[in-house]
């Protein structure tokens, strides 16, 4: 080699870049030279290859839209001295990023959108690029809440494992540095649209709400963050022992404010339709006869199905001018029956109906049952005196 030579190649190399040997934990650049398998192969600062092995993509990372060429951040877990490589995360300087980002998020309180992806019977876990955080449950809103009968922890856990993969949009209320007490609520991201809804909720509106929860005693509604109860006696005019039967959870139905203290909230659905009694005081009076299905049986008497769902009762001792065993042996559900109203208040929502005033009376037969009646009752002292003087005046 001439002196000319050594001096070029001592020019060229002084006038190259520094080759800084990259370090356990560092973040870095690089181009994406190929992906394959899933695995991503990288050119750093073209003086190394490193490799991504796909454990190491995460799970926020789309390899369909990474392409050669591009630029990514990694952080470099080490190096392969066999195969003269990098061994790099893509995943872990994500993690990084995203925690600088949720910081950021807890800060501007800035509303953001999660997708759970599993659940405990504490709440729902968001797993980003191998790091978990939490949705509590206290923190989920009215429509997401498990409304669940006892607190049963099967029905709340199967609840929420139905929420698992939904977009939810949350913000940060709780970060740490390490990333490990990330708590986010979904409570906190509507409270300025449940507080303007709240501000011009009226009682005796009303609006389109959306069943959230159903137990024994109501229904659930939930409207712009806000939830209401429609108690089991404002579902129906009539008796509702199932409101099951009456709505299903998600399903949207037109409610009317009744009440208002606060965050309680009083709704109603029958108040919507009209009153079936006073449809029914306008076609009927006392004494008058009314024919309709027996719609069940119970041991003090039997319930016609009367208009508007409402429930006449034929009291046992109502039912024939014989001693009733078992009402059955007289009518049964389904049948339809004319009755005789005997008692009729409207507005106090009670109705009485008869079977047997419909029918004759057996004289002979009610004679001797008074008859009977009457020799089982007790006798008075002078009762006994009588009866003393009559047998005294026989015997004579």
């Amino acid at each position: 080699m001439t002196n000319k030579d050594l001096n070029l190649f001592e020019e060229l190399f002084n006038a190259s870049p520094e080759i800084k040997y990259p370090k356990q934990g560092d973040v870095i650049s690089g181009t994406i030279v190929k992906i394959e398998k899933k695995n991503i192969l990288v050119n750093v600062n073209n003086q190394f290859t490193g490799l991504v092995v796909s454990k190491e993509v995460g799970n926020t990372v789309d390899l369909s839209e990474l392409k050669p060429g591009q630029w990514i951040e990694v952080m470099v877990l080490g190096d392969s001295v066999e195969r003269g490589l990098l061994i790099l995360s893509l995943k872990r300087a994500n993690q990084i990023k995203n925690l600088t980002n949720l910081t950021k998020y807890h800060d501007s309180s800035e509303i953001i959108t999660v997708r759970p992806t599993e659940a405990n019977k504490w709440g729902l876990l968001v797993d980003i690029d191998g790091l978990k955080w939490f949705i509590p449950v206290s923190q989920l809103t009215p429509l997401h809440y498990p409304r669940v009968e006892w607190a049963d922890p099967d029905k709340i856990l199967a609840h929420l494992d139905s929420l698992v993969g939904q977009p939810f949009k949350v913000r940060v209320i709780n970060v740490d540095e390490y990333g490990k007490k990330i708590i986010f609520s979904e409570k906190a991201a509507i409270e300025e649209n449940r507080e303007k809804a709240l501000s011009t909720l009226k009682e005796w509106d009303i609006i389109e709400w959306v069943i959230s929860g159903i137990l024994s005693y109501g229904l659930f509604v939930t409207f712009d963050g806000l939830e209401g109860l429609v108690h089991v006696s404002e579902i129906d005019w009539g008796h509702v022992t199932n409101p099951a039967k009456f709505a299903k959870v998600g399903m949207k139905v037109k409610v009317k404010v009744i009440g208002l203290d606060s965050d309680k909230i009083s709704l109603s659905i029958k108040r919507l339709k009209e009153n079936p009694w006073e449809t029914l005081a306008k076609k009927y009076k006392l004494n008058d006869t009314i024919t309709a299905p027996i719609s069940r049986i119970s041991k003090f008497g039997a319930f016609m199905d009367l208009e508007g769902g409402i429930q006449g009762l034929i009291h046992l001792s109502e039912i024939s001018h014989w001693v009733v065993k078992d009402i059955r042996d007289h009518i049964r559900v389904g049948e339809e029956v004319q009755a005789k109203i005997i008692n009729f208040e409207p507005e106090k929502k009670r109705i009485g109906l008869s079977l047997k005033a419909l029918q004759e009376a057996p004289k002979e037969e009610v004679k001797d049952e008074v008859e009977v009646e009457s020799e089982k009752k007790p006798k008075t002292k002078s009762a006994k005196k009588e009866e003393k003087v009559v047998e005294e005046a026989k015997a004579e």
